[in-house]
C-alpha cells in the first residue's frame, strides 16, 4: 500500500455515504423544483465537507428537451413508417420505396448531425422542445506540485437529477436491442429481396409445402417475425414518456454519494500531478447536458491525452445476489468489432481492486450507454463509468429508494477509485516516460 494512503477505516464511512444516498432520495427531474432544491443541498453538502464557499462553483445553463425526449418519439415514428413502406412496398413499388428511404435517411442525417453538439439548441430544439434551466455544482483542488495550468486532470463526477419513465430502465434496454437487431437483420432481409427481384440469384428457400399448393419460404417467415418484433419495439418506444416520480436513490444519489466522500477525503489530500474536479452535473437524464456544458466551459483547461474522467452513476442493487451486486465498469462496446474503453483506466481499475482485495467487474454493452462519460469521449478524453448492471431492474420508476442502495458497495467504490487515482499519481513519470499520457505542451 502506498505511504500516502491511510488504513481504509480512517478513509470512507458506510453509514455517511448511506446517509447521502437518503439526503437526495426525492424526485428530481432537470428542470423542476426538486433539482433546484438538490442544487442548493448539494452546495450545503460541499460546505459541510470543509470547501469555502469560494470553492464551490455553480454552473447554470439553459438546454432543449429534445433530444431527450420528443427526438426518441419521432425518430421511432420514423422507423415504423419505415417498415409500413417495406410491407406495402417492396414487392409492389420498389423504386418508390427506395426514393422513399433516401428521404427519411436525409432527414435522420440532419437530426443526427444536431445530435452532435444537443446542448445548443439548432433548429430541433429551438422549434420542436422546450427551453429548461438547470445547474452543474463543481469543486476543483488544484494540483500540489505542480502549477496549475500545468498540471493534468482528473474529473470525478456524478449526475445530481433523476427521472422516472413508462418502463423501467432493464425493460427499455431490451426494447432497444430488440429495435437494433431486428432492424438490422430487416435490412439484410430486404436487400435479399432486391437482389432477387432485380437480379438473378434467388434466397428463397422453402420450409414446407402444403396440399393446397402453398409454400412456406424461409425469407417470408423471418420478415414476418422481424417486421413483428421491429414494430412491436418501435411502438413501445413511442410510447416512452419521461417524468419526475423517481426518487432516484440508484440513479443516482448513490454515485452522487461517493463523490462527495472522495471530495471530503482529497479535500486534505491533494495530489501532486493532477488537479481535481468534483462534479455533480445536471441534466445527464435529459441528454447528458450538464457534462456537455462542462467540458464546453472547461475544455480550454483540458488536453488531450492528459486528463481522465471517472464517472459513477447507478452503483450497486441491494436486491441482487453478491454476484450481481458489486462494483462494475463499462469496458467495452458495440457490436463487431467491440471498442475497448479508456484501456489505461480500466487498467488501473483492476489493479486497483486486487490491492483493495475487493470485486470489480468491466463489462461489455453492445449499444454502449448514454452516461455523463460521452462528452469527454467525444473529445477523445479517458473517460471510465463505474456502474453496476443489476441496478437497472430498479431505476426510472418509483421503486428506486434507499433499500436499493448497498453501502459496502459504495464503500468499495471509493476505496477502488481512491487507489486508482493515487497510483495515477504516484505513476505519472512513468506514465510520461511511456507516453501513455501526453506530458509536453508543444
Amino acid at each position: 500500500m502506498s505511504n500516502k494512503t491511510p488504513p481504509q477505516e480512517q478513509i470512507f464511512n458506510k453509514e455517511r455515504l448511506f446517509d447521502y444516498v437518503k439526503q437526495f432520495s426525492f424526485p428530481r427531474l432537470a428542470g423542476t423544483e426538486g433539482e433546484e432544491k438538490a442544487v442548493e443541498l448539494t452546495v450545503d453538502t460541499f460546505k459541510i465537507i470543509g470547501f469555502k464557499e469560494n470553492q464551490i462553483e455553480t454552473e447554470p445553463f439553459k438546454f432543449s428537451d429534445f433530444y431527450s425526449t420528443t427526438l426518441i418519439a419521432l425518430i421511432m415514428s420514423m422507423s415504423l413508417l419505415f417498415v409500413i413502406m417495406l410491407i406495402f412496398f417492396v414487392y409492389i413499388y420498389v423504386f418508390f420505396t427506395i426514393i422513399m428511404i433516401l428521404i427519411m435517411t436525409i432527414v435522420v442525417l440532419l437530426i443526427i448531425k444536431g445530435l452532435k453538439h444537443p446542448e445548443k439548441p439548432g433548429f430541433w430544439g429551438e422549434y420542436f422542445g422546450d427551453t429548461l434551466a438547470a445547474t452543474n455544482v463543481i469543486v476543483k483542488i488544484p494540483a500540489k506540485t505542480l502549477p496549475e495550468e500545468k498540471a493534468a486532470n482528473i474529473v470525478i463526477s456524478a449526475h445530481l437529477d433523476s427521472k422516472s419513465q413508462s418502463l423501467k430502465t432493464s425493460w427499455r434496454i431490451v426494447l432497444y436491442r430488440m429495435w437494433l437487431f431486428s432492424g438490422i437483420f430487416i435490412s439484410a432481409l430486404y436487400f435479399s429481396v432486391l437482389i432477387d427481384i432485380l437480379g438473378n440469384i434467388k434466397f428463397n428457400i422453402i420450409l414446407a409445402e402444403f396440399d393446397d399448393g402453398t409454400k412456406l419460404r424461409l425469407n417470408e417467415l423471418a420478415f414476418i417475425v422481424l417486421i413483428s418484433l421491429y414494430s412491436f419495439s418501435n411502438f413501445m418506444l413511442i410510447l416512452l414518456g419521461t417524468h419526475n416520480k423517481s426518487p432516484g436513490a440508484l440513479d443516482n444519489a448513490s454515485g452522487m454519494a461517493i463523490v462527495f466522500e472522495l471530495s471530503s477525503y482529497f479535500k486534505d489530500h491533494p495530489l501532486d500531478n493532477f488537479n481535481m474536479w468534483f462534479c455533480q452535473f445536471s441534466a445527464e437524464e435529459l441528454g447528458t447536458m450538464g457534462s456537455r456544458i462542462f467540458v464546453n466551459n472547461h475544455e480550454d483547461q483540458f488536453i488531450k491525452g492528459r486528463i481522465f474522467q471517472i464517472n459513477f452513476d447507478m452503483v450497486s442493487s441491494a436486491t441482487h445476489s453478491p454476484r450481481r451486486n458489486r462494483v462494475e465498469y463499462l469496458k467495452s462496446y458495440g457490436v463487431l468489432p467491440r471498442k475497448k474503453i479508456a484501456p489505461i483506466l480500466s487498467k488501473y481499475l483492476d489493479k486497483a481492486a486486487m490491492q483493495e482485495k475487493v470485486r470489480i467487474k468491466g463489462f461489455h454493452l453492445t449499444t454502449g450507454a448514454h452516461l455523463d462519460s460521452v462528452p469527454f469521449h467525444l473529445r477523445g478524453y479517458d473517460a471510465v463509468d463505474i456502474s453496476t448492471r443489476g441496478g437497472a431492474k430498479w431505476t426510472h420508476n418509483r421503486d428506486d429508494t434507499p433499500d436499493k442502495v448497498d453501502p459496502k458497495i459504495l464503500l468499495e467504490a471509493c476505496l477502488i477509485a481512491q487507489r486508482t487515482i493515487f497510483m495515477l499519481d504516484n505513476d505519472y513519470e512513468t506514465l510520461c516516460t511511456n507516453q501513455d499520457i501526453v506530458c509536453d505542451d508543444k
